[in-house]
């Protein structure tokens, strides 16, 4: 470390280096499990997925060996592990997210890169764990005090701040190694919202992994004894300066927290639409409602979810062509909702994008921003939905948020259930109950035993194709004997 007052940077690679498991609380223990698993369940559910294969095809063109384990077979080096293996995690848009007043991420992003770090450096599954914890402190911790949406760059942009961090705890860097590794990743990646606006690309699911692979890179670098600027933060042109404004954060008094509160979709569709769908649904099954009686639904939500996908400042919405910019339209998310009953992978295959009923029930969908629902995001995410009949019936509902949000949903039991319908096509009943066995017992594990583990699963079916043989919750032996103890604190 330099001598004299310790930059905002250092301060954060004080805190990197003392992560423990241990400062984690049962509660968040209990979370970041299931965050695993759910992100796992989304990895190997994306086998197949058409830009992950064609990332796969370079790997192996271009590496295709390595000390770090593939999802589904074969080895990289540690940078292209994590590429990979976080385009899975990221492709099906299914993992978690964070709600911050400003931004909005997907904390699990990290998962990829820092398990390639921990592999790579044989780490033991409680380092793995709290190097994951501090990846998702970080960078929820940044999305509440520098947001930078408005300034048009993409929540990526703080994520490299929480990759390095992460990637350098779980490789164990000591704080100057550290502290430079989270300073070149802040100062090299810095991302434009662009990804997410108009016609959307394969890039809007890729922009993240990119930067895992990125950041774990310039972090070995970093353990090498590279260098980069301290002052990445508060310097002249640094990310205040340059990006977002000032802000606040003391990182000596954070804690690995705040996976608790991050949140689980039920539905495969872009966080902001979870309560709207919910309640669409709801309407659907109580009223018995065929989408052929449908003249009109009008959609009331909170200002994030109409700008981000109703059809305000980030584009049209009427206009979907591609999975991207079907779950990123609330529009065509709710029209497939009532034609098909539910929102899953399955709905994201393109002949059904862009089949005439949901491309003609979709234009009958009205989006509004409503304030006294903004006034109440994030500690909500209300919506109301009201139903028009072309017989001039009418019906309506209204929530405040969905079963996976802060107060409901997030047990083990829900992830084992994802799990299973996600997993299932690409894995055997006993490797799927040996994978959730060891995410249970991660702690007591080495890394690797798990890795080992996902290098096993054999792309099958795409996830999502309806099975005959219905959806079963994993039973490893295990997690059932402790079952209680692992839903303490996970459902109000």
């Amino acid at each position: 470390m330099t001598t004299g007052t310790p930059t905002i940077v250092q301060r954060l690679a004080q805190f990197a280096t003392r992560a423990s498991w241990d400062d984690l609380s049962a509660t968040a223990r209990d979370q970041l499990r299931i965050r695993v698993l759910d992100s796992l369940a989304c990895a190997i559910g994306a086998i197949g997925g058409e830009p992950v294969r064609m990332i796969r095809a370079q790997v192996e063109e271009f590496d295709g060996t390595g000390p770090c384990s593939l999802i589904g077979g074969g080895s990289a080096s540690p940078d292209r592990a994590a590429f990979y293996n976080s385009a899975l995690v990221r492709y099906l848009d299914f993992n978690d997210s964070y709600l911050a007043k400003g931004e909005t991420c997907h904390p699990s992003d990290n998962l990829g890169a820092v398990l390639a770090a921990a592999e790579y450096a044989d780490a033991s599954g409680r380092d793995f764990l709290a190097a994951l914890a501090l990846a998702y402190q970080v960078q929820c911790r940044l999305s509440d005090a520098a947001p930078v949406r408005d300034a048009g760059f993409d929540h990526v942009t703080q994520g490299a701040y929480a990759v390095a961090a992460g990637c350098a705890r779980a490789l164990g860097l000591d704080a100057t190694r550290t502290a430079n590794a989270i300073a070149i990743a802040g100062t090299a990646f810095n991302a434009l919202r662009v990804t997410r606006t108009g016609r959307l690309s394969h890039w809007k699911g890729l922009a993240y992994p990119n930067l895992a692979g990125a950041a774990l890179r310039t972090t070995l670098l970093a353990a090498r004894g590279i260098t980069g600027p301290l002052e990445v933060f508060e310097g002249e042109k640094g990310f205040m300066d340059a990006v977002a404004g000032y802000f606040e954060l003391d990182w000596g008094a954070e804690g690995l927290e705040r996976v608790t509160r991050t949140i689980l979709k039920k539905y495969n569709a872009e966080i902001h639409s979870q309560s709207v769908l919910e309640a669409v649904l709801g309407l659907r099954a109580q009223e018995h409602l065929a989408a052929a009686e449908v003249a009109r639904v009008e959609i009331d939500v909170f200002d994030v979810a109409y700008r981000i996908i109703g059809g305000g400042e980030e584009g049209d919405k009427t206009i979907v062509r591609t999975k991207e910019e079907a779950d990123h339209s609330l529009p065509w998310l709710v029209a497939v909702a009532l034609l098909d009953g539910q929102v899953l992978p399955e709905q994201y295959l393109l002949e059904r994008i862009q089949r005439d009923d949901v491309q003609a029930l979709l234009r009958r969908v009205v989006v509004r921003p409503d304030q006294a629902f903004s006034d109440r995001f994030p500690a909500e995410m209300p919506c109301r939905v009201r139903i028009t009949c072309h017989d001039g019936r009418t019906m309506t509902a209204a929530l405040p948020d969905y079963p996976g949000f802060l107060t409901r949903g997030r047990t083990w039991e829900a992830a084992q259930e994802k799990f299973e319908r996600l997993a299932g096509p690409s894995t055997s009943t006993e490797l799927r109950e040996q994978m959730v066995s060891a995410v249970f017992r991660l702690e007591r594990l080495r890394v690797a035993e798990l890795t080992s583990l996902l290098a096993m699963v054999k792309p099958g079916r795409p996830a999502g194709r309806r099975r005959t043989d219905g959806i079963a919750t994993a039973s490893a032996p295990e997690a059932n004997a402790t079952g209680a103890a692992s839903r303490k604190g996970t459902a109000a």
